[in-house]
């Protein structure tokens, strides 16, 4: 690595740490000894997410936009800078892709200079609306490249495109990680997600919108796990690079979730349908064998468990 550690102690920069994931791995680096430099424009990410992480003495907040070049020294990069919600980067689809691809170039340098390991925060929608179920590392995807959704799905394919030529052209070390739908604590309540919608609308008693007849499917991995996973990737050999999928294998209806939803937070709330919206994917479901041989890992919390916590943070606020 690039730095002389104290007692072995890295110093790690999580680009969009403020996020609901970046906030969990902040928190999981802290806890492990890490110093960690967090890095967010505060566009999607917030200031309450990390709160309680601002009296540590190893943990610096930084407000940057990783679509300008950084200037640090770190031992690791995370790379998890950018809107991963349809409301948050479909509002600013350019700036999107800008995020996606100039950050992966600035991290990308960054790491070259630093000869450091570096993460990125990849994403099932790289597979599009898939054509192959369960969803493969070795499936390239069917993605519509001009719809609403290309900003994200192919600024995050592109990324992918340049950690894999950095690697090959420069020998950087990368990991590069295909994040499947995570849900749990401190998730946006109008972010346009599934979990977040649902459990805002069960808990106000307001009707659940469900987009479509409710039979697409899904599969929800909670935030602990999806983050120990990371934690594991980036602990295996160089070589390792990747993809590998992260999520829970185990699919659900987007109506069995709403129903679900509602007999867990003992709402009134009636369901209703509404048109599905374009390019949304009707299955989403990882296959983990790469994840469960590299990393020795699976995911341990059951859906009713995750959504009960997730439940009582909404209630929280």
């Amino acid at each position: 690595m690039s730095m002389k550690r104290i007692a072995d102690r890295k110093r790690v920069l999580v680009t969009g740490g403020a996020g609901f994931l970046g906030s969990h791995l902040c928190e999981r680096l802290l806890d492990l000894g890490d110093d960690v430099v967090c890095v967010d424009n505060f566009y999607s990410g917030s200031k309450d997410n990390l709160a309680h992480l601002l009296g540590n003495a190893h943990f610096e907040l930084m407000r940057h936009d990783v679509t300008f070049p950084l200037y640090i020294e770190v031992d690791e990069i995370y790379n998890l800078a950018c809107p991963a919600s349809p409301i948050h980067y479909q509002f600013d689809p350019v700036q999107t892709t800008k995020t996606s691809v100039h950050g992966a170039i600035n991290m990308l340098g960054l790491a070259k200079r630093l000869k450091a390991r570096i993460f990125q925060a990849s994403t099932s929608e790289i597979y599009g609306d898939p054509e192959v179920h369960p969803q493969t590392e070795n499936y390239w995807g069917h993605v519509n490249p001009i719809g609403t959704r290309a900003c994200y799905d192919e600024g995050k394919r592109c990324a992918e495109t340049l950690f894999f030529d950095y690697h090959r052209q420069h020998g950087l070390d990368i990991k590069v990680a295909r994040l499947f739908n995570t849900y749990g604590p401190r998730m946006h309540p109008n972010d346009g997600r599934v979990v977040s919608n649902f459990i805002s609308q069960a808990l106000q008693n307001q009707s659940i919108t469900i987009y479509g007849d409710g039979l697409q499917t899904r599969s929800f991995c909670y935030v602990d796990d999806t983050i120990e996973a990371i934690l594991r990737f980036m602990a295996t050999p160089a070589g390792h690079t990747g993809p590998v999928n992260i999520g829970n294998p185990h699919e659900h209806t987007v109506i069995d979730l709403a129903k679900r939803i509602i007999g867990l937070t003992g709402s009134r709330a009636s369901i209703d349908f509404l048109p599905l919206p374009a390019d949304d994917p009707k299955q989403r479901q990882p296959e983990i064998r790469l994840a469960r041989e590299l990393l020795r890992w699976e995911p341990k919390v059951g859906i009713d468990d995750g959504l009960q916590r997730t439940i009582a943070y909404f209630r929280s606020r």
